[in-house]
C-alpha cells in the first residue's frame, strides 16, 4: 500500500483576468455592467495570469507540511485545487484519503442551517455515517466553545464563532487529510494555540496528513515537519522547515520592514573566541504580518531577529527586552524560556517571536536584542536599534488618563469593585 497521501505532477493554474465568459452567471452579469462604463461599451481584453506553474511534489501520509510565501504567491490557489474546489489548467493531482478543508470564512457551511445541522451535513459530505457523526458531536461542540449557539443559524455567527465551529468540524470528523489556510488568524490568540495543538495531535498522534498555510513563521516551525516555499506561482524550495523559512525571509525586502544593524549602536562585549554571532536586523510586524512602527494597546506583535552565526553551537540563547525611553527594561523574552530549539549552523538565520498582547501605555519604546551562548556572557547587545510607538484606543473610558500615567509603562486590565465595610 502506498505511503503517499498527495502527489502533484506538472500542476499549473491559469486565470484570464477580465475574461468575457467564464461560464458563471454572476460573472456574465458583472461583465455586462463593467462594459457599460468601459470605452465604447467594450470590456478590456483579458490578461493571462498564471497563479501556479509546473508544480511537482509528494507528501507522505502523516506529514505536517507548511506552505509559505508572499501574498499572491499561489498558496490559496494550491489549497483550493488540492481540496477539489478549483480545477487545475494542466497537470494531475492524486489524493489518497478524505480531505477536510478550512480555507476561508464562509466555506463549507450553509448559512440558513444551524451549527448542529451543518456538522451533520459536513460529516455526510465527508462520507461519514450518522452514527459516526453523533459519536464525535459532543467533542466538536466542546472544542468550538459555542454550545450556547449550536442551534442558531450560522448566518448569525460572528466570524470568530464561524471559524471556531468550522475548524472543530474539519479537525474532528476524521479526514485523512486536513487542509487549513490563514483563516485561523480570525480567531483569538488562545483559540489559535488550541488549533495548533489539535493539528499537531492530528499529525503526530493520529497519523493524518496536515497542510497548513500561515504567515506566522513561529506557527509553521512549531507544527510542520517540512515546508513548501512558493514564489510567483512556482516552488522555490521544498524540504526542511528552517531552510524554507530562511529562504523566504531573505527573499523579502527586509530593508523596508526592519532596522539594519548600525555598527555605531553595537556594543561588542567579547571580541575573542566567544564572538560566535552577530546581529543583522530587527523587524516588527502586526498580526496580519504587515511591517509596523506603531501598534495599539493589546494588539499582537511579532519581533523578527536576523543574525549571522560565525561558529556552530548547539546551545544558542536569543533574547530581547522592550525598554522605555531611558532604556529601563519593561518586558523580557528569551528563547530558552519557551524551550525553543537553538542549534544553528554557520550562516544567516532568522527567528520570530510572537507576543499575543502588547500591554504598554501609549509612549515611545525601544528593543534591545542579544545573542549569546547559554551559560556565557552576552556576545552582542544592540541598544536603541528599533524604536516603536504604542498608541491608545478607548478602553472602557480609561483613554483620557493615558497621557497622565504613561510613565508607569505597563497596562494590565483589572476589575475594581466597592466593598461594604461590614464584609471586610
Amino acid at each position: 500500500m502506498s505511503d503517499i497521501a498527495i502527489k502533484v505532477e506538472n500542476l499549473s493554474k491559469l486565470y484570464h483576468i477580465g475574461a468575457k465568459d467564464s461560464g458563471l452567471l454572476s460573472e456574465r452579469i458583472s461583465h455586462s455592467i463593467k462594459s457599460l462604463f468601459s470605452k465604447n461599451g467594450k470590456a478590456q481584453d483579458p490578461t493571462e495570469f498564471w497563479a501556479l506553474r509546473d508544480i511537482n511534489f509528494e507528501i507522505k501520509k502523516g506529514d505536517a507540511v507548511g506552505i509559505i510565501g508572499r501574498n499572491g504567491a499561489g498558496k490559496s490557489t494550491l489549497l483550493k485545487i488540492l481540496s477539489r474546489i478549483t480545477e487545475p489548467t494542466t497537470g494531475r493531482v492524486t489524493i489518497n484519503g478524505r480531505v477536510a478543508s478550512l480555507l476561508e470564512v464562509g466555506t463549507g457551511f450553509h448559512p440558513e442551517l444551524t451549527g448542529r445541522e451543518n456538522i451533520f451535513m459536513n460529516g455526510a459530505i465527508l462520507g461519514m455515517k450518522q452514527a459516526e457523526i453523533k459519536r464525535k458531536f459532543d467533542e466538536i461542540v466542546d472544542f468550538s466553545g459555542i454550545e450556547k449557539f449550536i442551534d442558531t443559524p450560522v448566518k448569525h455567527y460572528s466570524s470568530g464563532m464561524y471559524v471556531r465551529l468550522a475548524f472543530a468540524v474539519a479537525a474532528h470528523l476524521e479526514p485523512e487529510i486536513l487542509v487549513v489556510d490563514e483563516v485561523l488568524a480570525v480567531g483569538d490568540a488562545e483559540f489559535q494555540k488550541k488549533c495548533l495543538g489539535k493539528m499537531e495531535d492530528v499529525s503526530s498522534k493520529e497519523g493524518r496528513t496536515v497542510l497548513f498555510v500561515s504567515h506566522s513563521m513561529t506557527a509553521i516551525s512549531s507544527l510542520c515537519s517540512s515546508a513548501i516555499f512558493l514564489e510567483k506561482g512556482r516552488i522555490e524550495f521544498i524540504g526542511e522547515v528552517s531552510v524554507a523559512i530562511n529562504r523566504y525571509l531573505k527573499r523579502q525586502n527586509l530593508t523596508s520592514a526592519s532596522a539594519q544593524i548600525n555598527p555605531n549602536n553595537v556594543k561588542q562585549i567579547h571580541n575573542g573566541p566567544r564572538h560566535i554571532a552577530e546581529l543583522i536586523s530587527i523587524a516588527l510586524f502586526d498580526r496580519d504580518y504587515m511591517p509596523i512602527s506603531e501598534i495599539e494597546i493589546g494588539e499582537e506583535l511579532s519581533v523578527r531577529i536576523g543574525f549571522r552565526v560565525k561558529q556552530r553551537r548547539d546551545n544558542f540563547e536569543i533574547g530581547f527586552a522592550i525598554v522605555d525611553n531611558l532604556e529601563r527594561p519593561l518586558f523580557g523574552f528569551v528563547s530558552t524560556w519557551e524551550g525553543f530549539e537553538t542549534k544553528f549552523n554557520e550562516g544567516e538565520h532568522y527567528v520570530e517571536c510572537e507576543i499575543p498582547s502588547i500591554n504598554l501605555l501609549p509612549n515611545t519604546y525601544g528593543i534591545i536584542v542579544w545573542i549569546k551562548e547559554q551559560g556565557q556572557s552576552v556576545d552582542h547587545e544592540v541598544s536603541g536599534i528599533l524604536d516603536f510607538q504604542v498608541i491608545g484606543k478607548d478602553i472602557t473610558g480609561f483613554n483620557p488618563y493615558f497621557e497622565r500615567y504613561k510613565h508607569l509603562g505597563v497596562f494590565q486590565r483589572s476589575k475594581w469593585s466597592l466593598l461594604e465595610k461590614e464584609s471586610v
